[in-house]
């Protein structure tokens, strides 16, 4: 992979972030999410037509799929994170610019009311109170309150997207941090004045995607959105059924979703047993793989050398890579003859050992059928990632303690089905 030159066309460095979050791109954070030119460019690449069917497998915050409806597509997807799920469905799903206007003129009535009594998640009132001071659950609790009281369902989960945003603003969460740290020096901002403000600013991005996507997909918004909160490695459509997969996998031991998003999902109570939710996870070992056999060389070979420094890093990484080849044998099964998968990944090193991804996605995706049609090699300036890994902990590290660059670049692996 060190051979193949970067191609500055897939770039998109003098892209502005008004640009990247355009439509309902900016209705929520999200780590390590991809731009929609770079879906789109795909999309154009390989010109893919009016009818097509897009998938994908880790949706994430929704980027493939909110360009594929953008666009007239069908879009089908999976994501084993239940707030990935809320965000990617309220992001693809227009609303009509009139009656949202008149929802949220009621809603910031309502939201004056002195007498609105909080809505607080009993079962989750220990670790509110870790993490908000008094006053701001009480607020957050009184929009909580109003949000419940919305009977369209669409409505309603515009509103849980905004309030999941404002989350980590209004909370005592280290506002750099990518890992669950309080700052008790911090001042949380106020919930209420944050809500509204970024309420408006959803609604401007709802706007202008109701006026791109085509007015049939509008009105049957059900035949085009199929989205699933699932396992990457069982696809809701049938088989060979899709024209292209679009999607960037986890980064194996990087981010914990579950940690990342943790106010979401004891505020929303999207998740009961938060270290149960945390082994569904690809890439976290269990002991049903304990008889992993990777397809793989490479792969077997990185998962080798882990072993020699850290059984328990090796452990996850072989489960990562046997997770990936189901998930690109499902790929080819939903895919159609002629049907290609763009699979978004980056090299690393952990531990000292240099972690291939990108190698063992093109040997793997040949395992499961594919042909390697296309490996593009892009630098990331505009993705969200911690940039820089400890070269002795494998952990993501802060600025100042560089020593190990974690995703410099990252390749597109494409793979067609012939």
């Amino acid at each position: 992979m060190n051979k193949i030159d970067i191609d500055n066309d897939w770039s998109f460095k003098n892209l502005k972030p008004s640009e990247t979050g355009k439509w309902t791109h900016n209705y929520h954070r999200y780590p390590a999410k991809f731009i929609p030119q770079l879906v789109e460019k795909l999309l154009d690449e390989y010109k893919v037509g009016k009818d097509a069917h897009i998938n994908d497998p880790f949706m994430g915050s929704g980027t493939t799929i909110v360009t594929a409806i953008a666009r007239g597509l069908k879009a089908s997807g999976t994501d084993i994170n239940p707030l990935a799920y809320l965000i990617t469905k309220v992001k693809a799903t227009p609303i009509n610019p009139d009656y949202l206007n008149e929802k949220i003129k009621q809603f910031f009535i309502k939201l004056d009311d002195p007498k609105i009594v909080p809505l607080i998640p009993e079962n989750q009132i220990e670790r509110i109170n870790y993490w908000f001071t008094e006053h701001n659950k009480n607020e957050l609790g009184k929009i909580l309150r109003i949000i419940y009281e919305e009977q369209d369902a669409n409505i309603r989960d515009f509103y849980l997207v905004a309030f999941s945003h404002i989350l980590k603003n209004c909370s005592l969460w280290l506002q750099k941090s990518t890992k669950p740290t309080r700052d008790l020096k911090k001042k949380p901002v106020e919930p209420k004045e944050v809500f509204r403000r970024h309420l408006l600013k959803m609604q401007k991005g709802n706007n202008e995607f109701y006026k791109i996507v085509p007015a049939t997909v509008r009105e049957n918004i059900q035949d085009y959105l199929n989205i699933k909160i699932g396992d990457a490695r069982k696809q809701p459509v049938p088989d060979e059924s899709v024209d292209m997969v679009i999607t960037s996998s986890p980064y194996v031991t990087s981010y914990d979703y579950a940690d990342l998003h943790q106010l979401s999902l004891i505020w929303l109570n999207l998740v009961n047993d938060l270290r149960k939710y945390k082994k569904e996870f690809i890439g976290v070992s269990t002991n049903e793989d304990k008889n992993i056999n990777l397809r793989s060389q490479i792969a077997k070979s990185i998962v080798n050398k882990l072993a020699e420094k850290n059984k328990k890093k090796a452990q996850e990484v072989e489960a990562f890579f046997g997770a990936m080849e189901e998930v690109f044998d499902e790929s080819f099964r939903i895919l159609k003859y002629g049907g290609r998968c763009c699979y978004v990944i980056g090299n690393t090193k952990l531990l000292g050992v240099d972690i291939l991804n990108a190698e063992v996605f093109a040997e793997s995706l040949q395992y499961s059928g594919f042909k390697i049609d296309r490996i593009i090699k892009r630098e990331i300036p505009s993705k969200i990632l911690p940039q820089k890994r400890d070269e002795k902990t494998g952990k993501f590290t802060s600025a100042q303690n560089v020593n190990s660059e974690a995703y410099p670049v990252e390749y597109i692996i494409v793979g067609l089905k012939e």
